[in-house]
């Protein structure tokens, strides 16, 4: 399974209709928040039954009030799912995977999920797409096959609106010319390979950090609620997609050309909460997008018929020389590693790829 994304090209009176479905979501979302844990409150009903009868309130009484007719006019599927996504809320903080449900706010983002009530629909190649409940609309980019899918997610990043769907299907593994690699993942560089190639990322965040604080201070002391704060916050909400995109861009560059290269990849299994306590090096691995980048190369290694190895996250990769196992201490600033027992000098990251391309797992942590 993999999902596919395009950019939605809108006019005024669509992007308003997916304005307004994302609306529509949030306050269903909320209202079912608020009526659900009154409900839970009090003791009136099993947990199971809560959120159908949030449903039932919903449908029975507050759409039929005048002031909520508009309500019909959109989609019943995006109603449907806001439920489902409350209801899966829960089930998330009662397993303990999540914190308890909180109360939607345009500022966390603009989304909504519909689907077809009669299974799988099919989409044609080309440069539009119909969405169930919906409609057609222009994309972008086009569709270069057909699809079968049933769920469709509309967001807006930025500016501009996305539609995705998943399609049950396999792609063919291919042949990777080339057998292993270690890789260093780093600050200096993000990733140095065994082979000696060298991966600078973009620092999207970093070179947009004057601008960010600038448009922040300044919508910090506007009127709240104003125009002029509003636009301002349109603006920091494009600069934020725009970090995105230079982000994930690179990140899918590489690890596709990773997993369509190499037949077996070998990484660390890298602590990112534990590095990220370390405020120091907090925001640079936050740019970077370590936890995306072992994410991604996870499910394109599968995808493409790729080996990746997960090295111990203690193996002392930086510590021991590649040349004769020998081991010494390596402070963050030392670039170089000199050992001081065969007299090589060597690239730390390189060290680190060429150690990590040669660990077993019978080598332990260390």
């Amino acid at each position: 399974m993999f999902a596919v994304k395009r950019s939605l090209k809108l006019n005024n009176n669509e992007a308003t209709l997916m304005a307004k479905h994302a609306g529509w979501r949030r306050l269903v979302f909320n209202f079912g928040l608020s009526l659900r844990t009154q409900m839970y409150s009090e003791g009136k009903l099993s947990d199971s039954k809560v959120i159908d009868e949030v449903k039932k309130v919903l449908t029975n009484h507050v759409k039929k009030q005048p002031e909520f007719a508009w309500m019909n006019q959109l989609s019943s599927r995006v109603y449907q799912n806001a439920l489902i996504d409350l209801k899966d809320a829960f089930s998330r903080y009662r397993a303990g995977k999540a914190g308890h449900p909180k109360f939607a706010s345009r500022r966390d983002g603009q989304s909504f999920r519909v689907d077809s009530s009669n299974g799988k629909v099919l989409l044609s190649a080309g440069n539009t797409i119909k969405i169930p409940s919906l409609g057609t609309f222009r994309l972008h980019e086009a569709l270069e096959c057909g699809y079968v899918s049933q769920t469709f997610t509309i967001s807006k990043e930025g500016s501009r609106w996305f539609v995705s769907f998943c399609v049950d299907a396999e792609r063919l593994p291919v042949q990777q010319p080339k057998s292993s690699v270690g890789i260093d993942v780093g600050i200096k560089s993000f990733a140095m390979l065994s082979n000696q190639q060298v991966f600078e990322a973009p620092k999207p965040l970093k070179q947009a950090k004057t601008k960010l604080a600038t448009l922040q201070s300044q919508a910090s002391r506007q009127v709240k609620g104003s125009n002029n704060q509003r636009k301002t916050y349109n603006k920091i909400r494009r600069l934020h997609a725009q970090i995105a995109c230079i982000r994930k861009d690179f990140l899918h560059k590489l690890t596709t050309y990773l997993a369509k290269t190499f037949k077996l990849i070998k990484i660390e299994d890298l602590n990112i909460k534990g590095m990220m306590a370390n405020h120091k090096l907090a925001g640079a691995i936050s740019d970077l997008g370590f936890y995306e980048f072992k994410r991604q190369l996870d499910y394109k290694c599968l995808m493409y018929g790729a080996n990746l190895v997960l090295v111990d996250q203690w193996f002392p990769s930086s510590k021991t020389c590649s040349n004769c196992g020998s081991k010494k201490d390596m402070p963050l600033g030392f670039r170089t590693y000199d050992c001081p027992a065969c007299g090589i000098s060597i690239d730390r990251d390189w060290n680190a790829s060429v150690n990590i391309l040669n660990w077993e797992p019978s080598a332990g942590g260390g």
